[in-house]
């Protein structure tokens, strides 16, 4: 049933694709005339449908790739509070979560899940400053040599960085009433949706000028914005950040330690045990005497 219903996922991606990304050109964000006739809600409308009509060609190629290994019996999660069936163990994406993510780091966190877990484990998590911006420059070399990668991941460290600072200062602000909840979801919904529309444009148009002619149309808006709020806010130190030394020691030296005390208390205890052993031994041979 998993690889039916992601078999089926994959052909209404493939067709989605094949007839309605054609008709919606991301490159036409950067033509003369739209740019110039086009009124500025228009213009991030369109920047949010194309950027949105060119996902499918990932979901079809990550669900794809996910349905053969379930295929395989690969993937195999366990069973939910229903008892149903849960093979997204190896999943690369959601994409009920992607579409309506009301943050950049509910978009990320979704998106191409497997590398954002091999970058967490072998950059994020190993970086002694700056975790976040290591870990955007490592995405990007990983991804190729393309400008436009650069450019797209270099703009989402200010996203990512701006993005955190207001949701940690001002979403405690919005949560106690579900009315005003439910308000506070749809505009960070369409916030979110339009950062990484905006962030994203280098990724598919992968040459420079192409970019700076889109980021430049928009004045570098939330290039700007982003600096801006990272001004304002104080950015809250994350728990790693705020770690103190000793818990900064190397994994491997902390093992050496435990391996020492585990050894001392093991000797501590086999020599007590020799000691009883030998106390009780002469207290017999007294008695037999």
């Amino acid at each position: 049933i998993a690889v039916a219903q992601k078999l089926l996922i994959c052909g209404l991606s493939l067709l989605f694709h094949m007839t309605i990304t054609k008709t919606l050109p991301v490159e036409y964000n950067i033509d003369d005339n739209f740019r110039a006739t086009a009124s500025w809600p228009v213009r991030f409308f369109y920047l949010y449908v194309s950027l949105m009509a060119a996902r499918p060609k990932y979901y079809f190629a990550w669900t794809l790739a996910d349905a053969i290994n379930n295929a395989a019996g690969f993937g195999f999660r366990g069973y939910d509070k229903n008892g149903v069936t849960r093979w997204d163990l190896i999943s690369n994406l959601r994409i009920q979560q992607i579409e309506f993510s009301t943050s950049f780091k509910m978009f990320l966190d979704n998106w191409n899940i497997q590398t954002a877990l091999w970058l967490k484990r072998v950059c994020y998590e190993r970086a002694t400053f700056s975790p976040t911006i290591q870990t955007f420059i490592l995405s990007a070399i990983w991804h190729g040599v393309y400008p436009g990668y650069y450019l797209t991941f270099l703009t989402g460290v200010l996203m990512t960085l701006a993005a955190r600072a207001i949701r940690n200062n001002i979403r405690h602000y919005f949560v106690e009433s579900p009315a005003v909840k439910l308000c506070y979801d749809i505009v960070t919904w369409m916030a979110t949706q339009a950062a990484i529309s905006y962030t994203v444009v280098p990724f598919v148009l992968l040459s420079v000028k192409p970019s700076f002619t889109f980021y430049s149309s928009c004045y570098f808006c939330l290039h700007i914005a982003s600096i801006l709020v990272l001004l304002v806010f104080p950015l809250k130190r994350t728990q790693k950040g705020s770690k103190k030394h000793e818990s900064v020691q190397p994994v491997w030296s902390r093992k050496l330690e435990e391996e020492s005390l585990l050894q001392k208390n093991n000797y501590s205890t086999t020599n007590n045990s020799f000691s009883q052993k030998q106390e009780i031994t002469c207290r017999y041979q007294a008695l037999k005497q």
